[in-house]
């Protein structure tokens, strides 16, 4: 047996993964655990629980991998600042003693994190090595390009190449400061939202906005070449020497300061965040089409905090001239930690890669699960009020019943997904033809900004009656945007006829109203029996029962806290929001038969998190 630890930390979102004899066995972000968004400490919790997973200690792991290399971006820093000198001194003098004390010395740290136990030698991959290890080898293609693309690694901020069999290779990189990922939240910061975590809230705000601003940015931001690569004016940029994103010069071009955070959103900011998304879906096309120049293969990876994207995604593989696309689930920092391991197993052990039709990330379904009675334990300690299910029939005959007549649902089954996305098994679910539900799920349940869209699960093979997508085609992952097909569409254009920004939201737009977006978008998660198991039962009895195989399906948690984890953190978060339902395993909780006291009421409750 040969065990291989991979490990992301100390910049953003630290991971643990496990690969075991060439499967992945375990994997897990830090913040599900020590309930701090985008843990970066060393994830001494999530790598508890990966050995734990695999019934090993610490001495037993053949190697532990470390997914980028910190002596290369310490270089990178130090050349950077030394460039901007004297300007970016006060950046300096914060980010310089971290790395004195801790970064450059990672052994020492992981010696410390895996308590001394591991005796053998660390291996360090570049970055993007990593993103792309994670994006090609779990990947269900024999061979295909690699597309990488984020905020920066060491120096390469964007990186493609090619993988055939056992092996990748990267030939190309666009090179900081120039960085997609940087530009994307240069706009995120400038429209007062927060960076490494609010960039997916600027793609939900893109369709409320024209992109007044997409020719400007193109003049005079950034120069954009045919290939996809392009220089940014750092004129209008402060990350290199400063402790913000933009510049005086920046906010002069775009008409005033940065939005304030939790301020009201102007049109102007959705017409900012309208642009910028579509500058990024260009620029995501042109590296494309580019990248299938220059290799000839017929299929794509993706990885690198960019290809979260899921709108660009999904234009993509619309529009570009790949055949099939795959995109790492966890495809920022946290997927890195699982592609340190699948890189050494592979490419440095030289073992073989068996390609699994679906893929082999096992559904992202990779993190702890509790048994029924585990739940039923902790339920008597809390002296709740619960209903056990003899079977899974019965189960999802009785939660259909439940979603159908507009109850808001807790849903926490089997292993934890690791990446960013709940793909049914910490999620909170709803009806999606509802015409309350969107606004209900983002003020009383998620405590979150009422533009935010909510996804849909979708039978995989219903997924073509509702969606403009080839029929049973597969997106497990929820990292693809299709539109809503015009036959389910309802007269919504000429409702929306001169409403702006968030008037928008007051108009019925299809038959499934809650999970379709002003721009008739949808970010479409696939749910089949194979990877889901009790999932897809729970949408066939929906769709038994309804007619609709469609419903919400948004992450288990409350704004500003990681997705749940544990029973215990379900349990609390459904006292503590407006859910109706809680649903753990085969245990059913209705919320007015729990004791009228809440124990953890919803602003104590937000107080434990980072809110952004």
């Amino acid at each position: 047996m040969t065990a291989i630890l991979g490990i992301s930390a100390f910049y953003h979102d630290s991971a643990a993964a496990l690969v075991v004899d060439g499967t992945i066995v375990a994997a897990a972000q830090e913040e599900r655990f020590t309930r701090r968004k985008h843990d970066p400490d060393f994830p001494t919790n999530a790598v508890d629980y990966c050995l734990r997973e695999a019934g090993i200690e610490p001495g037993q792991i053949d190697y532990v991998g470390f997914y980028d290399k910190p002596v290369l971006k310490f270089g990178r820093l130090l050349e950077t600042y030394l460039s901007y000198a004297p300007a970016g001194f006060s950046s300096f003098l914060k980010a310089i003693p971290q790395w004195l004390r801790q970064k450059l010395h990672l052994p020492r740290e992981m010696n410390r994190g895996l308590r001394g136990a591991y005796k053998k030698r660390y291996v360090f991959t570049e970055h993007h090595e990593s993103h792309a290890a994670s994006a090609f080898f779990p990947s269900p293609f024999e061979e295909a390009a690699i597309l990488t693309v984020d905020g920066v690694g060491e120096w390469a901020t964007a990186s493609f190449g090619t993988g055939r069999g056992n092996r990748i290779q990267l030939t190309h990189e666009l090179r900081f400061p120039h960085s997609l990922g940087m530009l994307y939240s240069a706009f995120t910061y400038y429209c007062g939202f927060k960076v490494n975590s609010g960039e997916y809230k600027l793609m939900g705000l893109a369709p409320y906005g024209e992109p007044k601003y997409a020719d400007l940015i193109l003049q005079r931001v950034i120069d954009l070449k045919e290939d996809g690569s392009f220089r940014m004016d750092m004129s209008c940029f402060n990350y290199c020497q400063g402790l913000t994103m933009t510049s005086a010069r920046f906010h002069q071009l775009f008409g005033g300061p940065p939005r304030k955070p939790e301020s009201p959103l102007t049109q102007r900011e959705m017409d900012i965040a309208a642009s910028i998304q579509a500058v990024t879906e260009e620029i995501m096309l042109r590296m494309a089409r580019h990248v299938h120049r220059q290799t000839g293969m017929s299929k794509l990876c993706l990885a690198g905090g960019v290809a979260l994207n899921c709108v660009a995604n999904g234009r993509i593989l619309r529009e570009g001239p790949f055949e099939d696309l795959w995109i790492q689930p966890a495809a920022g920092d946290a997927g890195g930690a699982l592609g340190v391991a699948l890189f050494i197993w592979h490419q440095l052990l030289e073992k073989p890669r068996t390609v699994s039709p679906r893929d082999s990330q096992r559904g992202s379904l990779l993190g702890p699960r509790f048994s029924d009675a585990e739940i039923r334990t902790f339920l008597d300690a809390q002296g709740a009020k619960y209903r056990c299910f003899d079977t899974d029939e019965e189960l999802c005959a009785c939660v259909a019943d439940l979603m159908a007549s507009e109850k808001v649902i807790g849903w926490l089954q089997g292993r934890m997904e690791f990446g960013p996305r709940a793909l049914g098994s910490r999620s909170i679910l709803g009806d999606a033809r509802s015409r309350q539900m969107q606004s209900v799920m983002n003020l009383k349940i998620k405590f979150r900004e009422s533009f935010r869209p909510f996804a849909p699960s979708v039978l995989e093979d219903r997924v073509d009656e509702f969606f403009e997508t080839r029929p049973r085609e597969q997106s497990p992952y929820m990292l693809l945007v299709a539109p809503v097909r015009e036959e389910k569409r309802t007269n919504g254009d000429a409702a929306m006829a001169g409403l702006q920004g968030l008037d928008k939201l007051k108009v019925i737009r299809s038959d499934v109203p809650a999970i379709t977006h002003v721009d008739y978008s949808a970010r479409v998660q696939t749910v089949d029996a194979d990877r889901h198991g009790r999932y897809h039962l729970l949408l066939q009895k929906f769709a038994e029962r309804t007619g609709s195989p469609v419903i919400i399906n948004t992450s288990f948690n409350v704004r500003g806290e990681p997705i749940v984890c544990t029973p215990e953190h379900a349990y609390r978060c459904f006292m503590a929001t407006n859910m109706d339902v809680l649903v753990l395993e085969r245990c059913v909780l209705l919320k007015e038969e729990q004791p009228q006291r809440v124990d953890h009421p919803i602003d104590e409750y937000l107080a434990q998190f980072q809110l952004d």
